[in-house]
């Protein structure tokens, strides 16, 4: 392939995703003129709680080394490694490391986990916070609802 045919391929692919990316999905429960993000609380807590369901399940499944299983962290495999470092296979040296780099990649997925759980935990709380303030804020003292033409006077 040439270089200007390679320019050419690569034109053309920029042209379809650029099509592709410009146009909204057809099908049930699109919005053919209004692109706006729509996130639902309920959507919120349900990817909250998976994430949480997630970090547990993970947290008991994903302990290769065995760490869990002995308190000063030596568990089966790690103790695997170290018996075969001991007779002069190379092997244990390989297995040693790749626990420890299984283990560092497994806590940073905990550590997203978390974070996810924990972030929509709080944004949907502070959704509610705010929609119960703005429901105040939008009824006279005695619990009526203000109406639309004294709500206007609030955007001018």
């Amino acid at each position: 392939m040439t270089w200007s045919e390679w320019e050419d391929v690569k034109a053309e692919a920029g042209r379809e995703v650029a099509t592709r990316l410009n146009q909204l999905p057809g099908g049930p429960g699109s919005s053919t003129g209004n692109a706006d993000l729509v996130v639902h609380q309920d959507d919120l807590g349900d990817v909250g709680h998976e994430a949480f369901v997630l970090h547990g399940e993970l947290q008991k499944q994903a302990d290769i080394a065995g760490a869990g299983a002995g308190r000063d962290g030596s568990g089966s495999t790690m103790q695997a490694a170290a018996e075969l470092k001991k007779s002069s296979f190379a092997l244990g040296g390989e297995l040693e490391t790749t626990v420890t780099m299984w283990t560092s990649q497994v806590k940073a997925v905990l550590q997203a986990c978390a974070h996810v759980s924990n972030h929509l935990d709080h944004s949907t709380a502070a959704h509610a916070a705010d929609d119960a303030a703005l429901a105040a804020t939008f009824r006279h003292r005695d619990g009526s609802a203000v109406s639309v033409s004294r709500l206007s006077e609030y955007f001018k």
